[in-house]
C-alpha cells in the first residue's frame, strides 16, 4: 500500500519576501486627514467664503464709512477706530469658519466614514490631534492673511483717516482677529465630536458665539460686569479691540479665556470619543 506524499508548491524568489506592515503613526494619520480636507469641496468652498466676508466686507464698510465722514456727527467720530472698521468682516466670517469646523467632523459622522477612520487608525486619540491640528494650521494661516489683507485695503480706502500697523495695539489687533477666527473653528471641531450632528452642532455654536451675548445684555448691571465679559465671544473678541472698552477683558486675557472654551470642547471630545462607539 503505498502512500500519497503531497508537496508543497515552490515559491519563486521574487515571492517569497514578507508582507510589509506600516505602523500606524500620528504622522501618517495627520497625511490622511489632509488627504481628505484638501479634496473636499466643501472645505475650498467654506474657507473662500470666510476670506471674502473678511475682505470684502471689510472693505466695503471702510468704503462706507470714507464716503460718509462729513456727515459723521461728534459721537462717531468720538468712537471711530479706523483698525476696528476695516476688521469688521470678521464678525460674519466666524459664521462660516465655525460651520466647517463642525462640517469637518459631522461630515464623516453622518456618511459613516469615521468608522474606516478609527479602523485605520485603532487608536482614537491620534485622529482628534491630527484633524484639530491640521485644521488650527490651515485656518491660522489663511485667516491672518484676510485679515492683513482686509486692514491694507480698508486703510487704503480710508485715506487720510487711515492708521498704520505701526500704531499701538494695530498689528495686534490684525493678527488677533485671524487667531479668533481660528480659535471659533477649532471650537466648531470640539462640538462636532461631541454632539456628531450637524444641525446640532451649529446651533450650538451660534448659540454659544452669538446668542450668551444678547442674553447677557439682559443680566442686572451688578451680575453683567462680571459674567459678561468672559462669555466665549465676548472674551475672545477683546484681542482685536485696539482701545479696550470699559469692562472688557484685556486684549491676551481674553483670548486666553477663549481659548480655555475651545480647549475645554477639544477636551471633552477626547473622552467620549474614547467612550463611545463610532
Amino acid at each position: 500500500m503505498s502512500t500519497a506524499t503531497v508537496t508543497a508548491p515552490r515559491q519563486s524568489a521574487g515571492h517569497d519576501k514578507a508582507v510589509e506592515h506600516h505602523e500606524v503613526t500620528q504622522g501618517r494619520v495627520l497625511a490622511s486627514e489632509w488627504i481628505k480636507l484638501r479634496s473636499l469641496r466643501s472645505t475650498v468652498y467654506t474657507l473662500l467664503a470666510a476670506i471674502v466676508m473678511t475682505i470684502g466686507l471689510g472693505m466695503l464698510f471702510a468704503g462706507v464709512m470714507a464716503n460718509r465722514w462729513a456727515q459723521l456727527d461728534p459721537a462717531e467720530l468720538a468712537r471711530f477706530d479706523p483698525a476696528g472698521v476695516s476688521l469688521r468682516g470678521v464678525f460674519l466670517a466666524q459664521l462660516a469658519i465655525g460651520v466647517l469646523g463642525v462640517l469637518l467632523i459631522s461630515g464623516e459622522y453622518s456618511t459613516g466614514m469615521i468608522r474606516a477612520t478609527l479602523a485605520a487608525a485603532p487608536k482614537r486619540l491620534p485622529v482628534l490631534w491630527a484633524k484639530a491640528g491640521l485644521f488650527a494650521v490651515v485656518a491660522a494661516v489663511l485667516m491672518i492673511a484676510a485679515s492683513f489683507a482686509a486692514f491694507l485695503g480698508g486703510q487704503a480706502l480710508l485715506g487720510s483717516h487711515s492708521t498704520t500697523l505701526g500704531a499701538a495695539g494695530v498689528a495686534r489687533a490684525v493678527i488677533g482677529a485671524g487667531l479668533y477666527l481660528t480659535v471659533v473653528g477649532l471650537l466648531g471641531v470640539g462640538l462636532g465630536f461631541i454632539i456628531r450632528n450637524t444641525a446640532g452642532a451649529i446651533a450650538t455654536l451660534f448659540g454659544v458665539l452669538l446668542v450668551l451675548p444678547v442674553l447677557g445684555e439682559v443680566l442686572p448691571s451688578t451680575w453683567a460686569k462680571h459674567i459678561t465679559p468672559y462669555l466665549p465671544s465676548n472674551a475672545g473678541q477683546a484681542v482685536m479691540s485696539v482701545h479696550q472698552a470699559p469692562g472688557e477683558l484685556a486684549p491676551w486675557t481674553g483670548f486666553a479665556v477663549f481659548c480655555g472654551y475651545a480647549a475645554a470642547s477639544i477636551i471633552a471630545a477626547a473622552i467620549l470619543l474614547k467612550r463611545r462607539d463610532a
